[in-house]
C-alpha cells in the first residue's frame, strides 16, 4: 500500500475511534476537494462557503463510514458522499429560481436537441446548438449546466418539455443506493458502452448531457442506459456479487 494511502487509512481509523485531532487532519487535507466540488454548484443563490459547509458534512460522513478494507483511495469513496450532501441541500432548500428568458432558452434548446435526434439519431454538438439559437457556445454551455442543475425537478420538466418530447427519466443518486466501491468492482462485467457511461458519470463526475455530447448520443439514451445498469448491478449486489 502506498505510504500516502497508508497514512490516510491510519488517520481514518484513529478518527473512527474518536480521535478529534485525526479527524481535523483529514478535514484539512481535503479542504481543496470539498471546495472544488462545492464550486460546481455555486450560483447567485448559494455562497461557496455555505456549500462548503454542507460538503464538509458529507466528508465527515465518509470518514465515519469508510472501510479501510476497500483498499481504494479515500477520495474515491468521499466524492459521491460530498456531492450527495450538496445536491440534497440544494434540492431540499428549494430556492432555485429561473428567469423567464432562461426558461425560454432551455425550452428552445431542448426542441433543437429533440429535432436533431429525431433526424440523425444522435445528440447535436454545442456549436450546432449555438448557431441555431444565435448565441455563443459559452452561453449554450451555461444553459446546459442550468438544465442539469434543475434536472431532478419534475415540475420543471413538465413545464419545459415541448410537445412530443419523451420525458427524461433522471437517476436519483440517493435512491439508487449503489455503493461507489461496489460499483467500481462491478463495472468490469459491463459492455463497453455501458462501462464508458458509468465511468464518465460516477468517476469523472460528468453530467448526462456532457456524456451525451461526448458519445454522440441523446441524453435520453444516457439516462436509460445508466438506470438499467444501476438496476442490474444493484440486483447482483443484493444477491451477493462475485
Amino acid at each position: 500500500m502506498p505510504a500516502a494511502k497508508e497514512d490516510t487509512y491510519r488517520l481514518i481509523e484513529e478518527a473512527q475511534k474518536g480521535n478529534m485531532e485525526a479527524r481535523e487532519t483529514i478535514v484539512n487535507q481535503n479542504i481543496g476537494l470539498v471546495k472544488t466540488l462545492a464550486m460546481k454548484y455555486a450560483t447567485g443563490y448559494y455562497e461557496p462557503e455555505d456549500l462548503m459547509q454542507v460538503g464538509f458534512m458529507g466528508l465527515i460522513k465518509a470518514v465515519d463510514r469508510f472501510d479501510t478494507g476497500f483498499d481504494v483511495m479515500f477520495s474515491t469513496y468521499a466524492v459521491p458522499m460530498i456531492l450527495g450532501e450538496i445536491k440534497r441541500f440544494i434540492r431540499d432548500d428549494g430556492r432555485i429560481k429561473i428567469s423567464r428568458q432562461l426558461k425560454t432558452e432551455m425550452k428552445n434548446l431542448r426542441n433543437i436537441q429533440q429535432e436533431y435526434y429525431n433526424r440523425y439519431g444522435s445528440s447535436p454538438k454545442v456549436s450546432y446548438i449555438a448557431e441555431k439559437m444565435g448565441v455563443s457556445a459559452e452561453h449554450v454551455a451555461e444553459i446546459l449546466e442550468a438544465m442539469d442543475s434543475l434536472s431532478n425537478m419534475e415540475s420543471l420538466d413538465n413545464e419545459l418539455a415541448p410537445e412530443g418530447f419523451h420525458k427524461i427519466e433522471y437517476v436519483d443518486e440517493e435512491q439508487t443506493n449503489v455503493d461507489i466501491i461496489d460499483l467500481k468492482n462491478a463495472i468490469k462485467d459491463l459492455e463497453a458502452r455501458e462501462r464508458q457511461i458509468i465511468v464518465l458519470r460516477y468517476f469523472k463526475d460528468m453530467t448526462q448531457q456532457q456524456i451525451a455530447v461526448n458519445l454522440g448520443i441523446s441524453q435520453v439514451q444516457v439516462s436509460r442506459i445508466e438506470k438499467k445498469v444501476l438496476r442490474n448491478m444493484r440486483e447482483k449486489m443484493e444477491q451477493g456479487y462475485t
